[in-house]
């Protein structure tokens, strides 16, 4: 609840003003985050007021030249046993699992937050590409997939003279 992260704030009463209402700010609150809940119920998702949105989307950078598509995908902290390359006739598709989990120990407590979260990126690609020769690498959290382009796709192209009138 919202109300554990706020400061306990004493009145004559001795009680934290989040427990007496006594401010119009935490009705106006509460509001907002019943909003939020039935705006965001039936995804796949949580409120803002949950903390937690259960999806993950990726960075990706596409480039594309005479020889080569390259597609570099950003999955930090993820490993490439959590990640899915595959490759159709119109495009590539990223999938992936991220988990992440946090423990921390001292005197007195003890601190653990655990968070997953999976995603899925589809690239339209040219045609033309080799696909026999596709090749993933995955390096400090960067994916990248090269795919050359063929002999006869780089032989199609035609410039086009332009009249002037």
């Amino acid at each position: 609840m919202i109300k554990n992260l706020l400061p306990a704030v004493r009145r004559r009463s001795d009680l934290p003003l989040w427990e007496t209402e006594e401010h119009p700010f935490f009705s106006l609150q509460r509001e907002m985050n019943r909003m939020f809940d039935d705006i965001f119920r039936g995804f796949d998702v949580t409120s803002p007021a949950g903390r937690s949105f259960g999806t993950f989307s990726p960075s990706v950078d596409v480039r594309e030249d005479d020889k080569e598509v390259t597609v570099k995908a950003e999955l930090p902290g993820m490993e490439e046993k959590d990640i899915d390359v595959s490759l159709t006739g119109d495009g590539l598709t990223i999938k992936g699992e991220k988990k992440d989990e946090k423990e921390e120990k001292g005197k007195g407590y003890w601190h653990r937050e655990t968070s997953y979260g999976d995603f899925q990126r589809f690239i339209p690609l040219p045609e033309g590409l080799n696909t026999e020769k596709v090749d993933a690498r995955f390096r400090n959290g960067v994916l990248t997939v090269t795919l050359p382009r063929l002999k006869e796709a780089k032989a199609k192209g035609k410039k086009v003279a332009i009249k002037a009138e």
